[in-house]
């Protein structure tokens, strides 16, 4: 077999070898991204809170999940409860003794598929100027073309339960509960 028959030959073997996919970058769709927290109120009743209208990024391989990652972030300061003097009492010194521009945020460190549609999700969640290892319970919703915007879109949930005492917001506990189930609900668009 002549030299160039060989590279010819190897040429063929490369172009139809399939080609690993790579991550694509999506972003939030602040519009329909929210995480909801509640709290339990001396026994009497669970206060819940949110926030929303959030930034983030994820890189997404549907292939290969576990080779997908997630950043998140957003003002303490956008957090809405409902009720006005709640919110004030959240950011004083009491809680969070925010400023403006105190922010939020959660960076995917691993990402362990546990079935089809579901992974544990483990990252740093940054919060009132403590960082600590979480892990989030995460399904995949759904992907597939938005009907209205026309590109690649894709859901997914998640919860989690957070201590308040970890993050330095273990005001008044055990009265006020200490811990926080929170739920994620998120929806992402291919970047362009």
């Amino acid at each position: 077999m002549t030299l160039t028959r060989i590279s010819a030959a190897l040429i063929a073997a490369l172009a139809a070898a399939p080609v690993a996919a790579a991550p694509e970058a999506y972003v939030l769709d602040a519009s329909h991204s929210q995480i909801l927290f509640a709290v339990n109120h001396l026994g009497y009743s669970t206060t819940w809170g949110m926030f929303s209208g959030f930034d983030g990024k994820i890189s997404f391989d549907q292939a290969n999940p576990a080779a997908s990652s997630v950043t998140v972030s957003f003002p303490v300061k956008t957090m809405l409860t409902g009720w006005e003097a709640r919110f004030q009492h959240f950011m004083s010194p009491d809680f969070f003794a925010a400023t403006d521009d105190e922010m939020v945020t959660f960076t995917s460190t691993a990402i362990n598929v546990t079935g089809d549609k579901t992974a544990k999700i483990t990252g740093d969640l940054s919060l009132n100027g403590v960082t600590k290892s979480i892990t989030l319970d995460a399904v995949l919703n759904q992907t597939g073309d938005h009907p209205m915007a026309n590109k690649p879109w894709a859901g997914f949930s998640a919860t989690t339960t957070l201590l308040r005492s970890d993050f330095g917001l273990g005001a008044f506990a055990p009265f006020i509960g200490d811990e926080v189930p929170v739920q994620i609900s998120i929806e992402a668009m291919k970047a362009e």
